[in-house]
């Protein structure tokens, strides 16, 4: 009985500090939302955790870098505090209106929150696809992230407006062209990454080139509004979604794909070293294993054409040419190289002769595309035509250097003077 009197005694002097018993009331919910924390978090996360990491299809790097059951964990104490600052006494009812307002609030953010980590790691376990490359979905899953934080937006202010979501939804109806003004880069950027992965124009490590805005190089992400470009001096460039769509962009994917990469490279022939070949250059180069056979055979058909001509003078006479010669050995020579595919255009053919000389243009594919052995191999061509030409009595045109210049002055004047 005693005990009961106590505790009497108590409440009446409680009642004489109504803001004492509001403290301590309110710090019992604040405790009790603590300790739910606690065990959501320390118990509930760590099996539920321990029970994924067991299933097969789990990551468990993913999961830590995204812990979305820890993130959804917070929701715990915000209804606690929800629901227990109705039992809090002497609290104004727009206090506790405001605080169930914010935990609300706060619970909806939560929960947006942890759907895009929830969209993170569904993007990262597609990423592992190799389908990935052909079909990136970061630019859709972006959108969606933007649709849920604008429901999630609508949610929160109809909370503290006391309005029901849909009926925002009405008010925004007349804004709407307001929202497509502030949206217009989102709304370009989902048309053009959609007609991205229709047209499969793009894929994530294709090698693209835009000179308009200093891009060249592999593609390393695509999302809702930007490409990302790595360049192969190691810079980083960002390229708008749309502009893909609008600007023209050279995609070297097909070159990949055909496993060959294309020689286009023009030497200069000075013309006034092109000449009828003597006997004697055409046994010197007879001495040349690709040129024995053709020699061989190209006199041949031009001795039967020429005996067919009514009148055999020296100048309606075919005869062999240095420079056509020098074709003919170029293109036995590409084709018995090993870095040079043969299931490719292969040619070697003359263009329309300029005031810096004939332009000897060498066409054709290597078989690798890999960008060192590409270049060796383009090099070694041209080292070797360069060091051959002398062969067939051909100069290769060089505009005079200041060297020249010099030597021919020297030349001049060391000269004597005849007076």
């Amino acid at each position: 009985m005693e005990q009961f009197n106590f505790i009497q005694n108590i409440r009446d002097w409680a009642d004489q500090y109504p803001w004492l018993e509001m403290l301590s009331s309110l710090s019992i919910v604040i405790l009790l939302a603590i300790l739910a924390n606690v065990f959501a978090k320390q118990i509930v996360v760590r099996g539920i955790r321990q029970l994924i990491s067991k299933m097969p299809f789990a990551n468990n790097q993913i999961f830590a870098e995204h812990n979305v059951i820890r993130r959804i964990s917070n929701i715990v104490p915000a209804i606690v505090i929800m629901n227990g600052i109705t039992t809090v006494p002497h609290l104004s009812d727009k206090v506790q209106t405001f605080v169930q307002m914010g935990a609300q609030a706060f619970i909806f953010l939560t929960i947006a929150l942890a759907l895009g980590e929830l969209l993170n790691i569904f993007n990262l376990i597609y990423q592992r696809n190799p389908k990935s490359r052909n079909k990136p979905i970061k630019g859709y899953l972006q959108l969606v992230k933007l649709i849920i934080f604008i429901v999630c937006g609508l949610m929160i202010l109809g909370t503290f407006l006391k309005k029901d979501v849909f009926t925002l939804l009405a008010g925004f109806g007349a804004m709407a062209a307001v929202l497509m003004l502030v949206f217009q880069n989102t709304i370009l950027s989902l048309v053009a990454s959609v007609q991205i992965s229709s047209y499969d124009m793009v894929r994530i490590g294709d090698w693209i080139e835009m000179p308009t805005l200093n891009a060249d190089g592999d593609v390393i992400d695509m999302s809702l509004h930007t490409v990302t470009v790595q360049n192969f001096d190691k810079t980083v460039t960002t390229i708008p979604t749309n502009k893909l769509v609008t600007d023209t962009f050279k995609n070297w994917r097909g070159m990949q794909e055909a496993g060959a990469r294309r020689i286009k490279r023009s030497i200069h022939i000075d013309q006034t070293s092109v000449h009828f070949m003597t006997a004697e250059e055409q046994n010197k180069l007879k001495n040349f294993i690709l040129l024995d056979q053709y020699l061989n055979t190209k006199s041949e058909e031009l001795e039967k054409f020429n005996q067919q001509l009514q009148h055999h003078s020296q100048y309606n006479q075919r005869r062999l040419t240095n420079l056509g010669t020098f074709r003919a050995y170029l293109e036995f020579y590409l084709q018995q190289h090993p870095g040079i595919a043969k299931n490719f255009s292969l040619m070697v053919r003359q263009l329309q002769p300029t005031s810096e000389g004939l332009p000897l243009e060498i066409y054709a594919f290597t078989n690798t595309t890999v960008w060192a052995e590409y270049e060796n191999i383009q090099s070694d061509i041209m080292d070797h035509i360069l060091a051959i030409i002398p062969e067939f009595g051909l100069k290769v045109y060089q505009a005079p250097s200041g060297s020249d210049f010099k030597e021919s002055f020297n030349a001049s004047s060391s000269s004597p003077i005849i007076t």
